[in-house]
């Protein structure tokens, strides 16, 4: 760096002694009393709480721990990244941290899990907005969504948006593709990007914009089923697995540690939580039977992305990251007590109206 005693339009500097400076501030003499005009970010439009790992695997891969590291780590990304902002009530260890959506956060997520941090982090939220005028109505945030695509995966694109409360406003060709502009809820793009990318083989490429808060569109139609959720606190076996496997989809692979609370599968019904007990060994006897020494054949499971899980968890559970792992949990892990706050969970839109 060159200290320099003045600089042009163009000029990339960096300023020091002003510590409240940020994108888009007018710096001036004393003698000028309005700003420049500028252009303003657009806010942030869904929410993620990041909190200290509690889980009994917990400080076994990361070197930071604590959740003044979080803090303090948090603190330091909101002075650079403008789209961001770090909610600190200062009575309880968990931090609010809001962005413009899954990619930007998951990236935050990405980097600090490669710094060392071990994290708990919750579903995303939309901020919502009372209307100013009416109390009684809830404002969610749209965006804008430009979408070129083959014209063989139009259909798909259309009925998949169309199913999260998009509203197509306009439709032309450009060159062999299709470009599609909707106007769509923020919530209906959660977990929506894996989908597109798999509906149009890759070839698909889609931009979003915030547009505006606008009335509730309404609820979406559920699409995840209940999980199967370990009862026991050891290392998974293929016998165990082998037996849980033909009521959905595993999670865990054989020698995986598990605990009491994780989620290891998703049912293939609809219905409530089911808990399993994946690290049931075989027994041992000296009785011959047939069949019983048959192999056991697993289906592969496939890893997580951070993207793929911060679109899939529930809202009663919770994502557990660390330097090496990324694994699904409850938010409560004593199944009594998770019985009797689900009793009395209540909807974001209620807890706003309340």
């Amino acid at each position: 760096q060159i200290e320099m005693a003045q600089a042009g339009a163009g000029d990339i500097v960096s300023i020091s002694g002003v510590p409240t400076v940020s994108v888009n501030s007018t710096i001036a003499g004393p003698d000028v009393s309005q700003a420049l005009e500028f252009i303003p970010v657009d806010p942030p439009t869904i929410s993620v709480t990041f909190s200290v790992n509690d889980s009994p695997l917990a400080g076994r891969e990361g070197t930071q721990l604590t959740s003044g590291m979080i803090r303090e780590r948090l603190r330091r990304e909101a002075e650079t990244n403008v789209a961001l902002q770090v909610v600190d009530d200062g009575k309880s260890e968990a931090l609010e941290v809001r962005g413009r959506g899954e990619l930007q956060l998951s990236v935050l997520i990405e980097t600090m899990r490669r710094e060392g941090f071990e994290l708990s982090v919750t579903p995303p939220r939309v901020l919502f907005k009372k209307h100013p005028d009416n109390p009684r109505q809830i404002l969610e945030p749209f965006e804008e969504i430009t979408i070129d695509v083959d014209h063989q995966s139009s259909g798909v694109v259309i009925e998949k948006l169309t199913k999260r409360k998009g509203e197509l406003k306009n439709f032309s060709d450009l060159a062999d593709k299709a470009r599609m502009v909707f106007h769509i809820p923020t919530r209906g793009l959660l977990g929506y990007a894996s989908e597109f990318k798999n509906d149009t083989h890759g070839t698909g490429v889609m931009n979003h914009a915030f547009l505006r808060y606008d009335e509730y569109a309404g609820a979406f139609e559920k699409s995840r089923k209940a999980s199967m959720v370990c009862l026991s606190l050891g290392t998974a076996t293929s016998y165990a697995l082998n037996t849980i496997e033909p009521r959905g989809r595993l999670f865990v692979r054989n020698s995986d540690e598990v605990y009491p609370g994780m989620v290891v599968g998703e049912l293939s019904k609809d219905g409530n939580d089911l808990e399993v007990n994946p690290t049931k060994a075989k027994q041992l006897t000296n009785i011959r039977a047939a069949g019983k020494d048959d192999a056991i054949r697993l289906t592969p499971v496939k890893s997580w992305t951070l993207e793929e899980v911060i679109a899939y968890v529930n809202p009663d559970e919770a994502i557990e990251v660390t330097p090496t792992q990324i694994r699904l949990r409850k938010q409560v892990l004593d199944p009594t007590k998770r019985k009797q706050l689900s009793r009395r969970r209540v909807s974001d839109i209620d807890e706003l109206l309340d």
